[in-house]
């Protein structure tokens, strides 16, 4: 009988000592996940410098796809997709630009400078939203290269010089996405 007794103590010593060990690997993986969003704290002023220029730049981008998509069927079908591509793109990423900044108690404000590299004057999108048919296609492209050319310039300074990993993986997608469309626009433009 002390022998049973002595075999179901130290049974349930295993499992209770099993049960332990489970309980502290998951509070472990708690504390990996912890340290894993402090890291996305992590930013210094390159990554500040960057989401407050991008900011403007991806909304005007915006603005310049939404007043070229509203032409409809009287332009060029695929200058149209890539504007829809761009407004898809760059949608989310102002969405998340906005959400660093607030989490970095940096200011999210920041009005269009429109000296900033690629950046299209007041005159520049009032010729875009009057031009029309094949001109408003040739406009469009034209300013969305420069457009495209100075966030790619922007973009790379934030894989140089960012701290912020999410920040730095952006600014690596937006060189990628942002080059394969300029290649896009310069063979779209080759027809014009």
């Amino acid at each position: 009988m002390n022998r049973t007794k002595t075999l179901l103590t130290s049974a349930t010593a295993i499992v209770s000592a099993l049960t332990l060990a489970g309980c502290a690997d998951t509070a472990g993986n708690t504390s990996s996940d912890s340290s894993s969003s402090s890291e996305s704290a992590v930013f210094n002023n390159q990554d500040v410098t960057f989401a407050q220029m991008m900011l403007p730049h991806h909304e005007q981008a915006v603005e310049m796809s939404d007043m070229f998509i509203t032409k409809g069927d009287a332009v060029d079908s695929d200058v149209l997709a890539l504007a829809e591509t761009i407004k898809d793109e760059q949608g989310p990423e102002i969405d998340q630009l906005t959400t660093w900044l607030d989490d970095w108690g940096q200011d999210t404000s920041a009005s269009m400078d429109h000296s900033m590299d690629g950046m299209m004057s007041e005159s520049d999108m009032t010729a875009l939203d009057n031009a029309e048919g094949a001109e408003a296609s040739r406009l469009f492209l034209e300013q969305m290269t420069e457009h495209h050319k100075g966030a790619v310039d922007m973009a790379q300074q934030e894989v140089d010089g960012g701290e912020n990993p999410d920040a730095v993986e952006m600014a690596k997608n937006i060189v990628e996405s942002q080059t394969a469309q300029l290649e896009e626009m310069d063979a779209l433009l080759s027809f014009r």
